[in-house]
């Protein structure tokens, strides 16, 4: 065990990326340049990572209100449409809600609830214990909403999203009315023409409203999915991934991201003689303890990665071993004992006790997190993160 120091994660600064540039270039001669300031080498099998933000501004990945308007009207009718299960978010939601009230002239807003599908509370478990509400089977109006429960605000924004995706709808010109339901089948009480926008269980929702009726089915990955007026777009998620650009503006998931990584690689092969890895990450897929908020509002934490990426962690539980397996030995005879297993262990320990408790995700959702907790949502102005070391174990030298 020559060496002490296991996984690094290091944040590398970048130029501001704006739309049209060389972005695997930026990114190749980012990493070089850190390793040079910084006094490392790059090794095989390190990862570059880049956010998904930077890689669809130089790909000028945009799209306006007036193009979700026109996606959404030529998809759905322009009159009555169900906007189903948005989260509660400005960043992620608000823009988008503007461009399909563009494009309606009603909105029915049928809000889950105690809260959305990443834990963004409407009201809290408490509130509809004491209120004798049943959230799997009651369906609320606006009006019962409030006789129950007045206004809540979000903890963490101050925002009444009721009321503000309310004025959001009538700011465009259309009408809403608010409803309260988990059933997705209830909004065809109200319109069978359905714009579904959950994300990780939009398949299960739109399964639901196809049995039970409903003429149109479209879920957030249906709309811009091809451009419209020479916008952005993305063929495999639509306007899942996006975020708020401007206040008529969102930019959308990146594309193409698998060209991308495998440029980067050969780029740095080139200059260094190293294969590294390299993939785009989004959000990562982690849970807030104090707000109860899931974090993962993309559709996935990495669109696009090298081949070296693929998989899931092989990986042995060493304090299982150290109490169980060799629980008589310790010192140098333990350290021994521990990496001869380390090196003997097999390709599949799915089952097996010696894994248990290790953490059976893809690798690139594991990376993905890391990265996205490195790198952070603000101004630390780490758009790539280079990790060092996470292919390691106990026996690296």
């Amino acid at each position: 065990m020559g060496r002490m120091v296991g996984t690094v994660s290091r944040g590398v600064r970048a130029p501001i990326i704006r739309s049209g540039d060389d972005l695997a270039s930026i990114v190749a001669e980012s990493v070089l340049n850190a390793a040079k300031s910084e006094n490392f080498e790059l090794y095989d099998r390190d990862v570059i990572a880049v956010t998904e933000a930077v890689v669809a501004r130089a790909q000028d990945n945009y799209a306006s209100t007036d193009d979700i308007a026109a996606d959404v009207k030529a998809k759905l009718g322009g009159e009555t449409i169900g906007v189903i299960f948005p989260i509660l978010s400005r960043n992620r939601f608000a823009i988008c809600l503007r461009g399909i009230a563009k494009g309606a002239k009603k909105i029915v807003l049928m809000l889950s609830y105690p809260s959305d599908e990443f834990g963004n509370h409407l009201v809290t478990l408490d509130q509809l214990d004491e209120k004798g509400v049943n959230p799997y089977s009651d369906v609320l109006t606006l009006e019962k909403y409030r006789e129950l429960f007045g206004q809540n605000l979000h903890p963490f924004t101050g925002v009444d999203y009721v009321e503000y995706y309310s004025n959001l709808i009538r700011e465009e010109g259309a009408e809403v009315e608010v409803v309260f339901a988990n059933n997705p089948a209830v909004i065809l009480n109200y319109t069978k023409k359905v714009l579904t926008c959950d994300i990780h269980t939009r398949a299960r929702t739109k399964r639901i409203l196809k049995n039970a009726g409903a003429e149109i089915v479209l879920g957030l990955d249906d709309i811009l999915t091809a451009p419209v007026n020479g916008s952005g777009c993305n063929e495999n998620y639509g306007l899942l991934g996006s975020n708020k650009a401007t206040e008529d503006k969102v930019k959308l998931f990146p594309r193409n991201c698998t060209a991308f990584v495998n440029d980067v690689q050969a780029k740095v092969m080139a200059a260094t003689g190293k294969k590294v890895e390299v993939m785009v990450y989004g959000d990562g897929a982690f849970k807030d303890p104090v707000g109860k908020i899931w974090e993962l509002a993309d559709p996935v934490v990495s669109p696009g990665y090298t081949d070296g990426l693929n998989g899931t962690p092989n990986e042995v539980k060493l304090k299982y071993l150290a109490d169980n397996n060799f629980a008589d030995l310790k010192g140098d005879e333990l350290r021994h004992a521990i990496e001869n297993y380390i090196k003997n262990k097999g390709d599949d320990l799915v089952g097996s006790m010696e894994s248990q408790g290790t953490t059976p995700r893809r690798i690139t959702d594991l990376i993905g997190s890391l990265c996205d907790l490195t790198s952070g949502s603000g101004d630390k102005g780490t758009p790539i993160v280079l990790i060092q070391g996470y292919f390691d174990n106990y026996t690296a030298e």
